[in-house]
């Protein structure tokens, strides 16, 4: 049996077939999210004194432990990243992605494949990055050959050996990347399952080997992968920020396959030891995931570069953006309507002097503390840079923009003001508009109506192709984060306050 000092998960152990021939410990993480200092819970920023977990320092600490318990377990470690190091506090909007590779590069990553997030600054701001990084970066499933900033930069896969074992890890990357970031026109995003299906193939065809792909396409992709792609042994995942720990075990079409993630924001290093034999099997297995809690000392060497990286942010996080009553929390705005979602399109709405107001919930990364809120919060909330714009939409229009919405769930749920539905899953049953007496009214297919949302949303973003060709179009508004400061310090007019639950 496979020992598991470092795990919090529970053991699950596949019947030994031999004596293996290699035994290795492929520690894991994925969505970073640029979390370098420590967060809440919740995933803010974590004031002084509270319960302050994950950071780029205590995962240096954790995985420092990981290997040296695995070397002496007889283990060779081999430390993977599933993705999305890129945005979600300043540390991203003020380095551009090298804060990020930096810190990479102090981990020891072994190889990386790319998530969405890794195109959020077009071509150049990912050319940028690797040329910044020592370790290969892998898509298998992008074609780069035509965008001549990436063209050769990127690899399908990367061979690890370990005494007589051979690790091929492909590198698998989301279809949707075009509609949820910007990569260009030039790159091609192909089938996931077709490029692990040849990965599988070129591997094994010089020898024996263990394949594993580290995935940014979500858990239900992995899923569906493991059980459709005949040869892959393991698939670590990203992009769904799904903590699966211990791995589990699908059934694959010649092999059981085992699939894992480690959550999100640096809250988790995921750790999977493997008993293989000649052949590359795996024999046996073990593995969870250890939570980077407040009592895990921090590495004194990570922490100085955190220190170092945060100096210049010092100035913006200091100017004082608002006091809130109570806090404005992120969880599950991906999954129903929330405050912070409501106060951000209506942001937008005031600016834009809009009937409705629309943004998505991917655009909202981290919740707002109750209290006095900083700027460093506001653009740890909103990091994208979006700008507030204002088109015009028939209600029918609209109308398939909620279905589509309701449909998709996640990044692209709807958060709205001064737009109100009903719906049985993902079927509509009713939309409303608030007008600007406080009266609602139902919507009409074929009325005009400005709708104020942001400029990742306008050009199609998170799959509404429907506002990328508005009857009318005004995209000249603020950045949403300067809309928003306006609303809750209570310079755009009378107080915001979030509307009471339904029913």
């Amino acid at each position: 049996m496979l020992r598991r000092s470092l795990l919090a998960a529970p053991c699950l152990v596949l019947p030994a077939r031999a004596q293996p021939s290699a035994r290795v410990a492929l520690l894991h993480l994925n969505d970073f999210h640029s979390r370098h200092e420590a967060i809440t819970a919740a995933a803010a920023i974590c004031r002084p004194g509270g319960d302050c977990r994950g950071g780029s320092a205590r995962m240096a600490a954790a995985i420092r432990a990981a290997r040296d318990a695995a070397r002496a377990e007889g283990r060779a470690p081999l430390l993977l990243d599933g993705g999305d190091e890129f945005l979600g506090s300043l540390f991203f909007t003020h380095h551009d992605g090298l804060a990020e590779a930096g810190m990479q590069r102090l981990w020891g990553v072994g190889a990386m494949t790319l998530g969405n997030h890794e195109f959020d600054l077009g071509p150049a701001g990912l050319a940028r990055y690797l040329e910044a990084v020592d370790f290969p970066v892998l898509a298998a499933n992008v074609e780069a050959a035509a965008e001549p900033l990436l063209a050769g930069k990127l690899r399908p896969t990367a061979s690890f050996r370990s005494g007589a074992a051979r690790l091929v890890v492909a590198g698998l990357v989301t279809p949707d990347t075009p509609t949820l970031s910007s990569p260009g026109p030039q790159l091609r995003f192909t089938d996931p399952a077709e490029a692990a299906s040849r990965a599988v193939w070129e591997a094994r065809r010089e020898g024996p080997a263990t394949v594993v792909a580290l995935s940014h396409l979500g858990a239900a992709a992995d899923r569906r992968l493991a059980r459709e792609v005949p040869g892959l042994d393991v698939i670590l995942g990203g992009h769904s920020h799904t903590l699966i720990a211990p791995p589990e075990v699908v059934a694959g079409p010649d092999r059981p396959v085992l699939v894992a993630q480690a959550g999100a924001f640096g809250r988790w290093l995921g750790r999977l030891d493997l008993d293989l034999d000649d052949a590359g099997r795996v024999t046996a297995h073990a593995g969870g995931t250890r939570e980077l809690t407040p009592d895990l000392p921090e590495d004194a060497e990570a922490a100085a570069l955190v220190a170092e990286l945060a100096a210049p942010l010092e100035a913006i996080r200091r100017r004082p953006a608002f006091d809130l009553p109570a806090a404005l929390p992120a969880d599950g705005c991906g999954r129903a309507p929330c405050a912070l979602g409501e106060a951000v399109a209506e942001a937008m709405r005031r600016a834009m002097r809009a009937e409705i107001g629309w943004q998505n919930a991917g655009g909202l990364r981290a919740g707002l503390p109750a209290g006095a809120v900083g700027w460093g919060d506001v653009l740890t909330t909103l990091p994208f840079s979006n700008t507030a714009v204002r088109i015009t939409l028939r209600g029918g229009t609209l109308r398939e923009a909620l279905e589509h919405a309701l449909a998709r769930r996640g990044g692209g749920f709807p958060q709205l003001a001064a737009l109100r539905y009903a719906a049985d899953g993902v079927r509509l049953l009713r939309a409303e508009v608030r007008d600007a007496a406080g009266d609602w009214h139902p919507l009409e297919p074929e009325r005009a109506y400005t709708v104020a949302t942001n400029n990742f949303l306008r050009r199609g973003g998170d799959g509404y192709a429907m506002f990328a060709e508005p009857l009318e179009a005004l995209e000249d508004g603020p950045p949403v984060e300067d809309a928003l400061v306006r609303l809750l310090s209570g310079a755009a007019g009378s107080p915001w306050r979030p509307s009471p639950p339904p029913g």
